[in-house]
């Protein structure tokens, strides 16, 4: 979906609440929508995808055998009526209005540019492995069991078993990486200055600049509590104890429902589901995938704490396994060590001895914010700025009432892998709501006018490669107003 992503761009416009993330993104202006679809267009696949089901199933059987046939074809690819007819009731069932023009119209040319790029990576022998594919079906599946709550409920939900379901999203992937990769190869090179992001902006109007939230930029220094090698015994072993247990005829699952510590996975007996090595921390993957069907494990450390794994069973690059997590409990001595430790720190920013900055390259223990003094970066934008509502509760508690440059008391948080952590934070900026300007929001403007140049380059591309591929289009849609003109010849 490229050239006709103005036709999303206006329904999601036009109907916010399709979006649960209320991040700026999602609540510009129509000049600002091509940066949206490009980075949001595998969300909005997903969302669509996830939200109705794959297949068209409202549908009786006559009208079932009237979308069966083929309405274009674009090189070697074709387009099928089914095609078309599915994406419309998919579109139909979220509230996505026509707006204006055909919608069927709009989505078959979405489809004819697809396979249009798909058409030129097969010339041009772009190639997406298996692994891939399967590992980025594995982890979509997972965040969706997750969020629905068990394999039942998703095969529920769907009416399709697990394994259909995988199969349907399978093939759907792998044209969606190889539909990225080729606008990636056809946009590689471009680049834009300070004096064309300027120039974009002044072409915008100021009615349709939108506010921005008040946003700040925090920074942080962590301190593990430190662990004592009793408490590791400990844990070692319980784990040690449950393997021996389940040789003398105890099921695994059930110890893993019973003791583990992963909420992931515990409720499922420990199952992780189908999963490549790249899917695992390299710890886990190295035991597991040289394990025997049935065979449990040695004890594993990892980032996350111990483990104890069994093989269910192997796919080729791929195999489901087993795990029971425990992790070492801290002790309150040692929570209080960490506790003075950041008081030592900040008593020294205080004193202006060090700067915060310097003091997170050289104490702090987290490795994906030491190494830029700090700075904690937004997961949802990739910049460094949050509104308030994207900040960790736990964070933001801390970080509301101090003063920009002032720094915070200790305080325990947890990590991603749900480990005690004690904090220090700072308050390095924060805006007042605002109309979108140059000064405060140059990053984002120059993300836009990026995008937008790359997305000028790829309709470049498409008008030259209309001219060069074979393309026919049925007669029953020769009255579509496309957005490029070069479909029908």
């Amino acid at each position: 979906m490229i050239k006709s992503n103005k036709y999303i761009c206006r329904s999601v416009y036009n109907d916010k609440t399709m979006f649960s993330d209320k991040s700026l993104f999602y609540i510009l202006q129509f000049e600002f929508c091509n940066l949206i679809y490009n980075r949001m267009k595998w969300i909005l696949f997903v969302f669509i995808v996830f939200s109705s089901g794959f297949l068209v199933s409202g549908q009786e059987g006559n009208d079932k055998q009237m979308i069966d046939q083929i309405v274009a074809v674009v090189g070697n690819n074709i387009v099928l009526k089914s095609e078309i007819e599915t994406q419309y009731y998919q579109y139909l069932s979220q509230g996505i209005s026509p707006g204006e023009g055909d919608m069927k119209c709009m989505i078959l040319e979405d489809m004819l540019i697809q396979n249009l790029l798909l058409n030129q990576a097969e010339l041009d022998s772009l190639e997406v492995t298996e692994k891939q594919v399967e590992s980025e079906l594995e982890h979509k599946m997972r965040y969706y069991i997750n969020q629905i709550g068990s394999e039942e409920k998703l095969e529920e939900m769907f009416n399709k078993t697990i394994i259909e379901i995988k199969s349907e999203l399978r093939e759907m992937l792998r044209d969606q990486f190889l539909m990225s990769m080729m606008q990636d190869n056809i946009a590689k090179d471009i680049k834009i200055s300070p004096s064309e992001v300027k120039a974009y902006f002044k072409k915008i109007p100021e009615d349709s600049l939108p506010f921005v939230n008040s946003e700040m930029e925090i920074l942080q220094i962590t301190k593990y509590p430190d662990i004592t090698q009793q408490e590791i015994d400990v844990v070692k072993d319980k784990l040690l104890d449950f393997k021996e247990r389940v040789t003398k005829g105890d099921k695994f699952s059930t110890l893993a429902v019973l003791y583990s510590e992963d909420p992931g996975s515990a409720s499922k007996g420990g199952e992780l589901g189908f999963v490549g090595r790249g899917d695992l921390v390299p710890e886990f993957a190295a035991v597991a995938f040289n394990l025997k069907p049935g065979e449990v494990s040695r004890v594993v450390e990892t980032e996350y704490g111990y483990h104890i794994i069994q093989m269910i069973e192997k796919k080729g690059e791929l195999m489901n396994c087993r795990h029971i997590l425990l992790k070492p409990k801290t002790s309150p001595a040692e929570m209080q060590k960490a506790k003075v430790f950041l008081d030592s720190i900040a008593d020294l920013i205080a004193n202006d001895s060090v700067t915060f900055e310097s003091a997170a390259s050289l104490y702090s223990d987290d490795e994906d914010t030491k190494a830029n003094g700090g700075i904690i970066v937004n997961p949802n934008t990739g910049s460094s700025k949050f509104e308030a509502d994207q900040i960790d509760p736990r964070i933001y508690m801390v970080i509301k009432d101090l003063k920009v440059g002032e720094v915070s008391k200790p305080f325990e948080a947890e990590d991603k892998n749900r480990k005690k952590v004690f904090k220090i934070v700072c308050l390095r900026s924060k805006t007042q709501p605002h109309r979108v300007n140059l000064k405060d929001d140059y990053q984002m403007i120059q993300d836009i006018a990026l995008s937008e140049k790359k997305q000028k380059t790829i309709d470049e591309w498409i008008i030259k490669r209309q001219k060069e591929t074979y393309i026919r289009i049925d007669d029953s849609y020769g009255n579509c107003k496309f957005s490029f003109d070069g479909w029908i010849k």
